[in-house]
């Protein structure tokens, strides 16, 4: 009887031992489960940033195509106005400026000389 309750012990304990293997096999597995989903939300939210930041690139290239476009049709309307090359050579002479910044000045206020001259002076 002896021999049976020790068998019976061992019998419980081998019970035991396997339920707790068992026990370390499955948080073995949630432990890589919850690794594995880790990396996935990682991942995730690697690809909600990349979306998010190459919609803002797109705004900002818009926005820089947009101003490059104004720019040129300002250039092209400041290339219609009529100068003197009189009043060109007087403001390079008398500011002592380069012929181009002469004559853009001297566009942007549309011809006046005056007006011009009162620009570079401020």
């Amino acid at each position: 009887m002896a021999d049976d309750e020790a068998n019976g012990d061992i019998g419980g304990d081998s019970d035991e031992v396997q339920q707790e293997k068992s026990q370390k096999k499955i948080a073995k597995y949630d432990s890589g489960a919850a690794d594995l989903e880790k990396v996935t939300d990682y991942a995730e939210e690697k690809e909600i940033f990349t979306a998010d930041l190459s919609g803002a690139m797109t705004i900002i290239g818009d926005r820089r195509n947009k101003e490059v476009a104004e720019k040129m049709a300002k250039e092209r309307e400041l290339l219609k106005v009529s100068i003197k090359k009189e009043d060109v050579d007087l403001i390079m002479r008398e500011m002592e400026i380069s012929r181009n910044l002469a004559e853009r000045t001297l566009r942007e206020h549309h011809g006046n000389i005056v007006e011009a001259l009162v620009s570079l002076t401020d």
